[in-house]
């Protein structure tokens, strides 16, 4: 589903350069669900921008789906962007006039699908993330934890091939973090979504099947966790 070859980036500031990532190589089976562990500084942001095609890399190839996306004009990654790709964001960017119902649907209407249809997937979705009575409140009238499951729906109404989740739990407390990591498990093992979840906290990246952690711009091996937290 996704394969990160031999990747490398650097920022240029003038003259200087300063390497954020160094030879980065991984694989990503589709129906996986894994985190992307790293510190603050780690690299694990500008991994997430380059994975999802909204920066190009300064050396290496990033295939989704047997698609090198690092070769896609900007114009084809954006297409790439809005059919194969789904994103959930920590502070959840829903659209504070649209209703829930609405907000899921958003990215279908870029896409050109007809109302009938938005609304009936958006329907399903809503469902599938327990919020099925919710539909036509807005964003204001929900709990945090609520609010990211509307995101979680929208990411999925276009049926992407992968997910990236960017620290979808920093801003909730300790139960509703759970409540989304179990959605996200229950997601990935009964519709086989590809989940990529980029997170500092060791707790949630310990819920997936597989951790691959970033420090100072390399990839650390073995155990993320062992001397670490215990």
């Amino acid at each position: 589903m996704l394969a990160v070859e031999n990747l490398s980036h650097r920022f240029n500031n003038g003259a200087e350069e300063t390497p954020v990532l160094n030879d980065i190589h991984f694989v990503i089976n589709k129906g996986e669900i894994v985190a992307l562990l790293g510190s603050s500084g780690s690299g694990k942001s500008t991994l997430l921008n380059l994975m999802a095609g909204l920066m190009k890399p300064t050396q290496g190839s990033i295939l989704i789906n047997g698609h090198p996306i690092e070769k896609m004009s900007e114009n084809q990654l954006a297409e790439f962007r809005r059919t194969q790709i789904g994103f959930i964001f920590q502070s959840y960017e829903l659209i504070p006039h649209l209703t829930v119902r609405e907000n899921v649907e958003l990215p279908l209407i870029f896409q050109g699908t007809k109302a009938k249809i938005r609304k009936e997937k958006a329907i399903a979705l809503l469902t599938k993330v327990g919020l099925e009575e919710k539909g036509d409140m807005f964003p204001s009238q929900l709990s945090g934890g609520q609010q990211q499951r509307v995101s979680i729906a929208r990411s999925l109404i276009t049926s992407p091939a992968i997910v990236f989740a960017d620290e979808p739990t920093g801003n909730l407390d300790t139960k509703t973090e759970k409540e989304i990591i179990d959605l996200l498990i229950e997601l990935n093992e009964t519709l086989s979504i590809t989940f990529v979840i980029v997170t500092h906290e060791l707790e949630v990246a310990r819920r997936t099947q597989r951790v691959i952690q970033l420090r100072d711009g390399f990839l650390v091996e073995g155990e993320p966790w062992v001397g670490e937290d215990e």
